[in-house]
């Protein structure tokens, strides 16, 4: 198991910075190279609400020596095999339209092009993740509370046409509904944001708990069904 290494927006900045260099000297200044940030690397670049993220999920679109490149970075600064990685076209909120909505970021080296997904578009992936032991429900609600601290509120009109542009008909997990169907009734959305985070470090610390308990038997499509079944334990355990 690999050790987890937090990214901060300007640890981030760095190791993009380290890696453009590296791809410009490798693969020349004429042809050029495209990432797009996607999940908590491209919160932490739009927004402020969260500090760091675990990994940097992105889609790639560079010549073969970029993979040489992301591993020189990950040895001279000490990261995981998967510091940027593109495991998100293996989940349920990959989509093929992410290229087309996603936004100009940063240039580095003249040779590497940083783009990410923002606002409403931000939202429909972690809606379509939904997952509960994740930043997914917090990240939806620290979005729309920064937008509209920003004097930009996100309607949920505006969510839904984003999903069905990246999703078509496709159905949400049931937490990620219950939150989209939550969040515009809270007229305190700091509160919101904490309250939705800390469920889900008590569900991250439920999965932990049952994986250490039942080695093996812990599956993406059960993971949901597990942190019920361990909430209502704990519930019950507790005095009456």
């Amino acid at each position: 198991m690999s050790v987890e290494v937090p990214i901060t927006k300007d640890s981030l900045h760095t190791y993009l910075q380290a890696l453009g260099k590296r791809f410009r000297k490798l693969n020349g200044s004429k042809m050029s190279a495209e990432i797009i940030l996607i999940g908590g690397a491209s919160v932490l670049v739009n927004y402020g609400f969260r500090d760091v993220t675990y990994d940097a999920d992105a889609i790639i679109l560079a010549s073969s020596v970029m993979k040489e490149a992301i591993n020189y970075v990950r040895d001279e600064f000490g990261l995981p095999n998967d510091w940027l990685n593109e495991g998100v076209k293996k989940t349920e909120s990959y989509s093929n339209k992410l290229a087309e909505i996603s936004v100009y970021y940063k240039s580095f080296s003249n040779v590497l092009s940083v783009r990410t997904v923002a606002a409403e578009y931000l939202i429909a992936m972690k809606a379509m993740s939904g997952r509960q032991y994740k930043y997914d429900l917090s990240d939806i609600v620290g979005i729309l509370w920064e937008h509209e601290k920003n004097n930009n509120p996100i309607n949920k009109e505006t969510i839904e046409k984003a999903i069905f542009k990246l999703y078509g008909e496709r159905e949400l997990p049931e937490a990620s509904q219950r939150i989209l169907d939550d969040v515009f009734k809270h007229e305190n959305l700091e509160q919101f944001y904490t309250y939705i985070r800390n469920s889900e470090k008590e569900a991250k610390d439920f999965v932990l708990e049952f994986d250490k308990e039942n080695p093996g038997e812990l599956k993406g499509e059960n993971i949901n069904n597990i942190i019920e079944i361990m909430r209502q334990r704990r519930s019950d355990a507790e005095p009456k």
